[in-house]
């Protein structure tokens, strides 16, 4: 209706998000894209609110050896598995901006942020959550949704996380292997703990997807689920006993001063119908006047 300012960067914006409160796997579809696109040729950056962590209204770039509560937990696992610029801030559209002035980034990807409208973009790609879909339908709070499920129509891609629908690209997480938390450079492979007995703990969106899918590896798990972006101490994922304890990748940037040589967390990577690749980049040479990388 014009009676809000949208900031349009001067680059390709790309915005992964979602219609839901929860976990959906936008951040390994991030990952991917960002991987994807600098095999293109692209130079992305990544741009995210920072959830969890306590960095300033200038924002800051996020490291691979940032402090997890300044820059938030999602923030720091992007920056240790991407080779691109992560930039945190509550201002999406500035952080955006100086990463195409001050990093030469000629796309930007957005975790999360598709109600953020006051950055305009080019591509939207809305995560579902092939198992939970839509709970009841109703938005908060008598229901899980952020918008209304009509919004996904005016999206240029649906991605589910699980079995998709017609008209729906389908994505799995795929397990990559299993990483000491105080030492992530050793690593078992993903059948390291099958018919073993462990104590899994899980502080995202959605703690059931995480220990189902330890239950797939053949593993037996006492289930220890947390709020997303949960703060940990040692007491949380410490059981008085000498179970190993499993937790998620995004939980472990949290605990890595807390753990000991039980703690492991699992490496997913988001798998996602190959059909995606080719769709993004045909919607950014026809969304973004043709530009491409150079």
């Amino acid at each position: 209706m014009g009676l809000m300012r949208v900031t349009r960067v001067p680059a390709p914006v790309v915005v992964v998000g979602n219609i839901s409160v929860g976990g959906t796997g936008k951040t390994p579809l991030v990952l991917w894209l960002s991987k994807f696109l600098t095999e293109q040729g692209f130079q992305p950056g990544i741009v995210l609110r920072g959830y969890g962590g306590h960095q300033t209204d200038a924002g800051v770039i996020a490291g691979p050896g940032s402090d997890p509560a300044v820059v938030g937990d999602e923030a720091l696992l992007l920056a240790r598995n991407s080779s691109c610029p992560v930039f945190v801030s509550r201002n999406r559209a500035r952080a955006a901006q100086m990463l195409v002035r001050d990093h030469d980034c000629n796309v930007i990807l957005s975790d999360d942020g598709l109600q953020h409208y006051a950055m305009a973009r080019d591509v939207e790609i809305a995560v579902i959550d092939g198992d939970r879909r839509f709970g009841n339908g109703h938005q908060l709070p008598a229901g899980p949704l952020r918008e209304s499920p009509k919004r996904l129509l005016a999206v240029d891609i649906c991605v589910v996380n699980g079995r998709p629908h017609a008209g729906e690209l389908g994505m799995q997480l795929a397990g990559l292997a299993f990483h000491q938390v105080t030492a992530p450079e050793t690593q078992l492979e993903t059948s390291a703990f099958r018919g073993q007995r462990v104590h899994a703990v899980a502080g995202i969106g959605c703690p059931q997807r995480f220990f189902s899918h330890l239950r797939d590896l053949g593993i037996e798990a006492k289930e220890h689920p947390f709020p997303d972006h949960y703060q940990f101490t040692a007491q949380d994922i410490e059981f008085n006993d000498d179970w190993v304890v499993i937790m998620t990748e995004k939980d472990a940037v949290k605990c890595e001063q807390l753990a000991d040589q039980r703690h492991w967390y699992l490496a997913v990577a988001a798998k996602p119908d190959p059909k995606l690749g080719m769709l993004v980049l045909k919607l950014l040479k026809e969304r973004f006047r043709g530009q491409e990388a150079t």
